[in-house]
């Protein structure tokens, strides 16, 4: 006896081009809402000692500028860090091509002195004159 009659059932069908349809819907989606991140060097923010008797800098050339940083690595020539010694080979140089170049040193308020001491070591080593090392402050108002 039989109850249950057999009946040759269809094989269900998925429409690939409708599911590709809507994935690039999605896709689209998600380009136009993501917010896109550049890849920029972190800038150092220093943050300068205040000097009743600042006076803005001269205008003849562009000074040899260090910038130490309240935390490791602590010296930096413009946005990139540097060693004692690379830092020394590069105001040897600077020496080279301008025997009158002037070093500016821009350290945070609460940089190490003993890396303020290395660079003007290193300024020293270099044959700069020290009436021609400056230091970078804010002007108190």
């Amino acid at each position: 006896m039989q109850f249950a009659s057999h009946k040759r059932r269809r094989v269900p069908s998925v429409i690939i081009v409708s599911l590709i349809d809507v994935l690039l819907v999605v896709l689209i989606f998600m380009m136009v809402t993501t917010t896109f991140k550049k890849e920029v060097p972190p800038a150092l923010k220093i943050n300068l000692p205040d000097s009743k008797q600042a006076q803005p800098g001269s205008g003849d050339a562009k000074p040899f500028v260090v910038t130490i940083a309240t935390n490791a690595p602590y010296l930096y020539l413009g946005e990139r860090p540097v060693t004692l010694d690379r830092l020394q080979n590069e105001m040897n140089a600077a020496v080279k091509s301008d025997p009158q170049v002037k070093v500016a040193i821009k350290a945070d308020r609460r940089s190490p002195w003993g890396e303020v001491i290395k660079v003007l070591d290193v300024a020293k080593a270099a044959n700069v004159s020290p009436d021609r090392v400056t230091a970078i402050t804010e002007k108190t108002k």
